[in-house]
This record gives C-alpha cells, structure tokens and sequence, in this order.
C-alpha cells in the first residue's frame, strides 16, 4: 500500500488526482508486494480495488503503466517548463531544472518510490520499461537544447550530450536515494549532480560560438644575422612586455 501523499509541495495549480486512479495504485501495489508482480492480474486489482475493468483502463492503457502512474503528468510539466523558456534563460540551468521535476515527483511519496523501484529491480519488463521512460524525458530535454543551439556548428552533438549528461546524473542521485530506502536529503544529492553537469557546461568554460577568446599571434621578421638578444627584445616589445 502506498503512504499518504504529502501535497506541501504542490502548488494550486496541480489538478487533484481521482480518488478512484489512487486507489487502483494503491490496490496495485498492496498485489504486488503480496503475490508478486507476474501473478497479479488486472482482474486482481479492480476487484480489490472495488471498479470494473472500464475504469482500469480509463487510466492505465496496461499493467506497467500502473507501476509508472505519474510520468505523464511529469512530462507534461517538463515539456510546458521549456516551452516557457525565454531567450535569456541559461539553456543548460533551464534542463537541469527541468530534471529537478522528477525528483519531486519521486521525492513527494518516498514510500511508493523505493517500493517501485524494488519492484522494477526484480521484473525484467517494467525495467524495459523504466528505460523507455527515461528516453523519452532525455529527448525532451535533448530537442529543447537541439533548437538553442541551433546555430551552432556541433549543436546537435552538444545538445544530445548535455541532456544525457543531466538526466544520467540526476538519476545516479535519485538511484543511490532509492537503494537507502528514500532516506536522506535527495534534493541536496540531485542538486549536487547536476550543478556537476552546470559547471561543466557553463558558457565560461564551455566553447563559444567562434567567440573564445584566442591567443594573439606575435610574428617578428627579421635578418638570419640579428642577435638573437635583439630577437627577443622585439618579441617582448610585440607582446607588450618590453
């Protein structure tokens, strides 16, 4: 069975989730913990959760998506944060906090969270399926970064591998807080690796677009003759050091 949910963190514009979509969750999970994931039906679960088949399916187009209730909605949120992106936003920060809506999402029942992914650990198929989830939150934010940096010679390189780069750090974080039980401070740890990727990326330390700043070059012509003290009397003098 899951927790109850701590909303705290929600804000007033989050729709409120149907009583009858938790309770298919709820009764979901208390299944599978009991008999295990491959011996619960989905008959299993609506009779115990007290609907019919049709509500099942109002909500869930399968079994897996029951393990994965709220990704949807956290897309949805992830995609609706870029699109509010404006030209001044710092591209890398914007998909970093993008990634940040799915530790909230895990963070808001920790109890759920570490009962699914002990539960994805042990069926190869809701790993399977894990994963694809994971792509697709790794192509949102790739094809948000893909139109930033558009006009960039390697833009689609360095968009694809700053959004691997954020959503395998954000995962390493929320994994090693799932392994301890949700116990810990997962925001400090997400945060902590993904400024790792920030740092990383920064326009300082990142190449800019035929702007970094070169090293000037100093060419001294002289006689095969000349002294060679006089030689680098005129370089110093070139590089502004004599």
């Amino acid at each position: 069975m899951t927790a109850a949910r701590d909303t705290s963190s929600e804000t007033s514009a989050t729709p409120a989730k149907p009583a009858m979509r938790d309770a298919l969750v709820a009764a979901a999970f208390q299944l599978f913990l009991e008999r295990g994931y491959e011996q619960t039906t989905i008959d299993d679960i609506v009779t115990l959760a007290g609907v019919g088949r049709r509500s099942f399916f109002r909500y869930f187009p399968s079994k897996e998506d029951v393990v994965f209730p709220d990704h949807e909605q956290c897309l949805a949120d992830m995609t609706a944060l870029l699109e509010a992106s404006e030209d001044g936003d710092d591209p890398v920060a914007r998909v970093c906090d993008a990634a940040r809506l799915v530790l909230r999402m895990y963070a808001e029942n920790p109890v759920f969270s570490v009962q699914r992914y002990q539960l994805t650990k042990k069926v190869p198929g809701l790993r399977t399926y894990e994963l694809s989830v994971v792509w697709r939150y790794e192509r949102t934010l790739a094809e948000y970064l893909r139109a930033r940096f558009s006009a960039r010679r390697d833009g689609t390189l360095r968009a694809d591998v700053i959004a691997s780069a954020v959503v395998t750090a954000h995962n390493h974080a929320l994994r090693a807080w799932l392994r301890a039980g949700g116990e810990g401070d997962a925001s400090a740890a997400v945060d902590h690796a993904l400024d790792y990727v920030a740092r990383a990326w920064t326009p300082e330390r990142s190449p800019a677009d035929g702007a970094a700043e070169e090293d000037e070059v100093v060419i001294v012509i002289t006689k095969r003759s000349t002294p060679m003290w006089r030689v680098v009397r005129d370089v110093e003098a070139g590089l502004g050091r004599g």
